[in-house]
């Protein structure tokens, strides 16, 4: 019994409604469930039925009902269906979760008048019986001689149908009277409203689930078992198509909602070309593609949403694991390889700015198959491709899209929204199979240059960057790859820097913490670039300064600076989730946008003025714009700086008085001070004493000595690993006891094993998250600032064992599941791990 036997529309259908974020599946009994029997007592549902309903029941946002014509307890006590399972009885007069419909004195004395009206309708009879339930009789003439089963129902349809207040159901060889008005519509609709479904599908087989059928509509599905006219779209023969097709459902529902094998985050490969990035699986699937830019809607979702959301994978056409993946030495070409079989990714660096171009190239022996599924706008738009000579159109979206692939035969099926191409291929030693993916145009004709040309100046692009740096001798091919990925994060056509290549990639599986990271952080950009800085290259810190100038001048001053804008400095518009993607392992809801976007983080300014004081050092010289900036920064903390935040960490609370915004703004007033000192430029009288008032606020307010440490904020006791920048900012002297204390408590209540937690405290949101890879680099350079090297050397190297093969990280990383968290690659981890690096080799 497989789901093969079912027709391919309703196949299709299916796969179509499994998709709905919340879904209610409800059937009937008799003759869905349960075989039609000459005595209705023996009537069981098929146990393959039961199976199904009851583990779609135990899904996430998944309901199940069955909706009968039998009274509650009878349905109840026949079926035997688990608990997890809503049962709606008497054509849904009663339900499991309470009655509904309370009967009035009037009701009930009707209800009576029913009972005996009909018992003598039946009387002598042989054969006919009445089943009484709460609020309905049926008449039961299955089992009567045909020609009185006939006249006792037109006795019953001539004379009680008509009464005031009487609600008439016709079944086969039943009908019920009920005094209250009810049907299998309504009771669809009433558990529809309870659950909040999005979609429903129902089945059924009786005259009576028309009612029902009669309320499906949208995305909706009606199946009707067996013969007769019907309002449902689709029909299928009996109960044993029942029981396949609700296997069919749990499949891909539960494929869809939890992933049908979400690949480890660290073992995601990224690919870029500072304008566009992508992600690869490790076995050459191409999970995660936005365009027009990488905080644009998604052309490939497979990574948030399963192959139903976009893909474009290639495997050998007899399987088998992948041998390994690697970036080739110094650049963001990725190759994975099996025996006989060599996958190429990268993205073109010379392509036109409103472009992305991913060429993708199959070399070896083995035959291989191509599957190329784009679903633009994250899968809100229906596609269509188009086969060429030399490629595919894609077709139905705002934006072009072509797939340069001359030489390969494609064949394209659509499954009623979507079509999808595929092909099976085999390339040569001499001649490899060039798939060129093209974004923002139409064009399907040949490159000026040959592959190998334009493979090697994308190798080249990066090489001779990577060349120039002044690598650390403590993990210096790692340092390299984290090089190569922060500069794949900056966007060199505007300046901006994304915290994070990804959105929503869960900081707890199955939870809801899942946010957009594909914008610009005003503080994680400033740090991102200012560790380039530190390696030797200063063109993206001259760039990012570039864009917040750009950003500065659209405001009335920085105190007006949002957290966060997108790449081209624009405000970044609402919060919203994409309801139709299931998420990372299940994980939602799927955002897009981020509401810190409002929130007040007085702490920006410090890490942008240790950026203009690093890359002045680097230069030589510091730019009148930047000072001029520096200055308007100093002044915005000279009025706002005791003011609550909501802080680095955007937590959804309330602000508070917390000390690493403090320490912030005092390093943005120390910093400025020194800029002004080293080139000659006029400090105001002010600032020296302001500097002095910041930091007797913090040693004053911000140390507590119940927990002999330097808390989260004035307010409590809670921990927090931001408060270590007492120390690393040089306000207090690493050697100073207080340090030292804050040092030993926040390893002992935020580090557990490999990774240590940003808190412990209730932040306002549901459930858990990881450990950050950034704060265990704080804390890695806090044992370092108070002569514990042989800690430091430890926690550095469990951050290291925490990458990926391809030596990328993720932001989190769980220690008691061993597993990463959180978007990926994200800039933070990998400014961590440089910092590390360069101080361990000090």
């Amino acid at each position: 019994m497989t789901a093969e036997a079912l027709p391919a529309e309703l196949r299709r259908a299916i796969v179509q409604v499994a998709r709905t974020p919340r879904l209610l599946v409800a059937c009937d009994y008799d003759g869905t469930l349960a075989p039609i029997t000459a005595n209705p007592d023996e009537a069981r549902p098929l146990p393959e039925s039961v199976g199904a309903l009851r583990s779609l029941a135990g899904l996430h946002e998944t309901t199940t009902a069955v909706i009968s014509g039998r009274a509650l307890r009878d349905l109840a006590t026949l079926s035997r269906l688990p608990a997890e399972v809503n049962l709606v009885g008497s054509h849904g007069s009663e339900f499991d979760i309470g009655f509904i419909h309370a009967l009035d004195e009037k009701a009930r004395e009707l209800h009576r008048r029913l009972e005996a009206e009909l018992e003598n309708l039946v009387l002598d009879v042989p054969g006919v019986s009445l089943e009484v339930k709460p609020a309905s009789i049926a008449v039961h003439v299955r089992r009567a001689e045909h020609e009185a089963g006939r006249r006792v129902l037109r006795d019953v349809h001539n004379g009680p149908s008509n009464w005031e207040g009487v609600s008439t159901t016709d079944g086969k060889e039943v009908v019920e009277l009920a005094v209250v008005q009810t049907d299998k519509g309504r009771a669809l609709d009433t558990l529809r409203h309870q659950v909040g479904a999005t979609a429903a599908i129902f089945l059924g087989d009786d005259v009576t689930d028309e009612k029902a059928f009669a309320r499906i509509s949208g995305p909706d599905l009606g199946v009707k078992v067996g013969e007769g006219e019907s309002l449902a779209q689709y029909r299928v023969p009996d109960t044993v198509d029942v029981a396949m097709a609700l296997a069919f459902l749990l499949e891909e529902r539960r494929n869809w909602l939890y992933g049908e094998q979400a690949p480890p985050i660290e073992r995601l490969s990224m690919l870029a070309n500072e304008r566009s990035v992508a992600l690869v699986t490790p076995d050459a699937r191409l999970t995660w593609l936005c365009h027009p830019g990488p905080d644009a809607p998604a052309i490939f979702a497979d990574l948030l949403g399963g192959a139903g959301a976009g893909h474009f994978s290639i495997k050998p056409h007899r399987n088998g694991l992948p041998l390994g993946q690697r970036y080739l030495p110094n650049t963001m070409t990725v190759e994975t390889r099996w025996s006989r079989l060599l996958v190429t990714d990268y993205i073109e660096p010379e392509s036109p700015a409103h472009r992305t171009d991913l060429v993708r190239v199959i070399s070896g022996e083995a035959a291989a198959e191509i599957v190329f599924a784009p679903r633009p706008e994250f899968g809100g738009v229906p596609v269509k491709l188009v086969a060429h000579d030399d490629g595919l159109l894609v077709q139905g979206t705002s934006e072009p899209f072509a797939l340069r692939s001359p030489g390969v035969e494609w064949e394209i099926t659509s499954d009623g929204m979507n079509d999808t191409a595929t092909a099976l291929v085999t390339p040569s030693p001499e001649n490899p199979v060039v798939l060129e993916l093209r974004c923002g145009t139409s064009d399907l004709g040949a490159h000026e240059l040959s592959e190998v040309e334009r493979r090697a100046r994308a190798g080249d692009y990066w090489s001779t960057w990577a060349q120039t740096l002044k690598l650390p001798s403590v993990q210096t091919d790692l340092v390299g790859r984290s090089a190569l990925t922060l500069r794949g994060l900056v966007n060199t056509d505007t300046g901006g820097v994304l915290a994070a290549a990804t959105s929503s990639l869960p900081e707890e599986i199955g939870g809801v913490r899942n946010w957009d990271y594909r914008y610009c952080w005003i503080r994680d950009a400033a740090m991102t670039v200012r560790e380039l800085v530190h390696l030797g290259s200063t063109e993206e810190a001259e760039g990012y300064l570039r864009w917040l100038h750009g950003v500065l001048s659209t405001l009335a001053g920085p105190e007006r600076l949002h957290p966060l804008y997108t790449l081209a400095g624009s405000v970044i518009g609402a919060e919203a989730v994409i309801e139709s993607l299931p998420g990372y392992a299940g994980s939602r809801p799927v955002r897009v946008g981020n509401l810190a976007n409002h929130q007040v983080q007085l702490d920006v300014f410090g890490p942008v003025v240790e950026l203009v004081r690093t890359l002045a050092e680097a230069r030589g010289e510091l730019r009148d714009e930047d000072w001029q900036m520096v200055r308007a920064m100093a002044e915005a903390v000279t009025r706002r700086w005791n003011e609550p935040d909501h802080g680095i960490w955007e937590e959804r609370h309330v602000p508070r008085h917390r000390v690493y915004s403090r320490v912030m703004c005092w390093v943005t007033i120390d910093r400025a001070i020194k800029l002004g000192e080293v080139y000659g430029r006029q400090v105001p009288g002010a600032w020296p004493s302001l500097r002095d008032e910041i930091s007797a606020d913090v040693l004053e307010k911000g140390w507590n000595e119940e927990v002999q440490a330097f808390t989260t904020a004035y307010d409590g006791t809670d921990l927090d690993a931001a408060s270590l920048f007492v120390g690393l900012t040089g306000l207090i002297d690493p050697a100073d006891p207080r340090f030292q204390s804050t040092v030993t408590a926040i390893e002992a209540e935020l580090r557990s094993g490999s990774t240590v937690y940003r808190y412990r405290r209730d932040d306002g949101l549901p459930g858990g998250e990881g450990g950050f890879h950034i704060c265990a680099a704080w804390l890695i350079e806090a044992y370092l600032l108070t002569g514990r090297r042989t800690e430091a050397e430890e926690l550095f190297t469990q951050i290291v064992d925490a990458a990926g093969p391809t030596g990328l990280l993720p932001e989190q990383f769980d220690p008691i599941a061993e597993r990463s968290l959180g978007n990926h690659p994200q800039a933070y981890s990998h400014i961590g791990l440089i910092r590390c690096a360069n101080l361990l080799s000090q």
